[in-house]
C-alpha cells in the first residue's frame, strides 16, 4: 500500500487533490454543557504571547468526539485578564484532582499533561465569531457530578 492510498486502498483523483474541506460543521451551540476531558495540555506561543493551550474532547452525546480548543492566558499583561485565566486554570485543576495548585509552582508541559489529561469534567461552551469564521470557547468548567445531577433532573419523578 502506498503512503498516499486511503484506508480502503483507493487513491484520490489527482484532479480533486487541490481542494479539500475537513468539515467539522457548525460550532456547538452556545450554553451547551458537555461531559469532556482534556486530550492535550501544553504551553504554546503566538506572536510573542505565551499561554496554556488545552484540547478538550467531548465524551458523549450528540457532540461526542468533537474537539474544543482553549487558550488560558495566565501570562496576560492585563491583570484582570490574567486573574480570570488563573481562576479558570485553578477550576480545571481542582476538577482534575488539584495537583497543580498543591505544587505551588508554575506548571511545565509535563505537569500539565500528568495532572490535567483524561480527567472527565463538565464544560459549558460559548461561540466566538470573527472575520475568519466561528468556533467554540470554554466559558465554564464544573465537576463531573454536576453533569450527572443535571441529567437526572430530566427524569420524571414518580408520585
Amino acid at each position: 500500500m502506498s503512503f498516499w492510498n486511503l484506508s480502503d486502498n483507493s487513491t484520490v483523483n489527482p484532479q480533486d487533490a487541490g481542494t479539500f474541506e475537513i468539515g467539522g460543521g457548525e460550532p456547538i451551540p452556545a450554553n451547551t454543557q458537555l461531559k469532556a476531558c482534556i486530550d492535550d495540555a501544553a504551553w504554546d506561543e503566538y506572536e510573542g504571547e505565551e499561554f496554556i493551550k488545552l484540547t478538550w474532547s467531548v465524551l458523549e452525546g450528540e457532540h461526542e468526539n468533537r474537539k474544543v480548543f482553549q487558550k488560558i492566558r495566565v501570562r496576560d499583561l492585563d491583570a484582570k485578564k490574567r486573574d480570570k485565566a488563573v481562576k479558570m486554570l485553578m477550576a480545571i485543576d481542582a476538577n482534575a484532582g488539584g495537583r497543580l495548585m498543591k505544587s505551588g509552582a508554575e506548571p511545565d508541559d509535563n505537569a500539565l499533561q500528568v495532572c490535567l489529561v483524561n480527567k472527565p469534567m463538565v464544560i459549558k461552551v460559548a461561540v466566538w465569531e470573527n472575520d475568519s469564521g466561528t468556533g467554540n470557547w470554554v466559558q465554564k468548567v464544573a465537576p463531573i457530578h454536576s453533569f450527572e445531577e443535571s441529567s437526572n433532573l430530566d427524569e420524571e419523578i414518580p408520585f
